[in-house]
């Protein structure tokens, strides 16, 4: 990956080189101040930095139509992970291996102090892609890789994130109670609201919004028509051990970044002579326009989530997401 990398910055840094931005008072606390040696930390500043353009360059170059044989597999198993794995590999599936390409602009890194020796360190960085602000997390095992992308929502505002003096942020625990919802239970949360609304037991936990409560209303709302028509339907949302990564914000609350994937099924009940329509956005994976049984549908979802703090709580707000259909099957 790091000779590919190398081998076309010089073109991609062609393709990409906007004028880097203003760096936003945020950013420019996060770089002015001074990196500690490298064995003090699992990773650096400088080293997030390097990882974050390599992979951004080898990615961009492989998104580039070729021939080349086993782009996808390099794409999908070298440099991603988690949804982002699944979610790349449906991008090129559904392009005819011609994925979107996009222009990134310079990060603001939020490297967390992980010790060294820390097996599994993560960081995250926020970067603009085609203009808009854009959530990156990046997590090693034997390599680095990118393993989630979430774009801000119109109107939202990446939370002050709290960083020491040295320029460093706090990664949470998994059960860290001082936030509204520990990270370990962000899933479960998120999963229950879009499902049930404000009638589970969930209500409250996650402000409403078109990723919430406007989903579990869609749900109820597709499952009544379907009924209607002689059909069952069904949309649950799960975990599918998807990894979590939480940093400290200045305020004591926490940023959430995690993935869900959802799972859509119709199926013929009563109307035996009715035939369930496969969707435009499903015809990659499906070749025929209508399924005489069952339809089903998994699209993968990432997210960052603002909890605030145990001290101050209020219902923790989804301010970014990215995702798309990443499985369909029937008969």
């Amino acid at each position: 990956m790091l000779a590919l990398a190398a081998g076309v910055l010089a073109a991609a840094t062609a393709c990409t080189g906007n004028a880097p931005p203003t760096p936003t008072k945020q950013a420019a606390a996060a770089s002015a101040t001074p990196t500690p040696s490298a064995d003090a930390v699992a990773v650096t500043r400088a080293e997030a930095a390097k990882e974050f353009r390599e992979i951004m360059v080898t990615d961009d170059a492989l998104r580039v139509k070729s021939d080349l044989e086993g782009r996808l597999d390099w794409a999908a198993r070298d440099l991603t992970t988690g949804g982002q794995a699944l979610l790349t590999v449906a991008a090129y599936l559904s392009t005819d291996y011609a994925p979107p390409r996009y222009r990134w602009g310079q990060p603001t890194l939020f490297v967390p102090r992980f010790a060294a020796g820390e097996k599994a360190p993560w960081f995250t960085a926020l970067a603009t892609r085609d203009g808009q602000p854009t959530l990156l997390t990046f997590a090693k095992s034997d390599r680095w890789r990118l393993s989630s992308v979430a774009r801000l929502l119109p109107g939202q505002e990446l939370p002050e994130i709290e960083v020491d003096a040295d320029g460093y942020a706090t990664a949470l625990a998994p059960d860290d109670k001082t936030v509204t919802i520990s990270p370990q239970f962000m899933q479960p949360v998120h999963a229950s609201v879009a499902e049930t609304g404000t009638a589970g037991v969930t209500a409250g936990l996650l402000a409403a919004g078109p990723y919430t409560t406007d989903v579990a209303e869609q749900i109820a709302s597709l499952r009544e028509k379907a009924k209607s028509s002689g059909f069952s339907y069904d949309s649950i949302f799960s975990a599918d051990n998807f990894p979590v990564y939480a940093l400290r914000t200045a305020d004591g609350g926490a940023l959430i970044q995690y993935s869900l994937s959802r799972t859509t099924t119709t199926t013929t009940k009563t109307a035996e002579d009715d035939y369930i329509p496969v969707p435009e956005s499903a015809r990659w994976a499906i070749s025929t326009p209508v399924l005489r049984r069952t339809l089903r549908l998994v699209e993968t979802h990432q997210y960052a989530t603002a909890a605030p703090p145990l001290s101050r709580p209020s219902a923790a707000a989804v301010i970014a997401h990215d995702g798309a259909l990443t499985k369909a099957s029937g008969q």
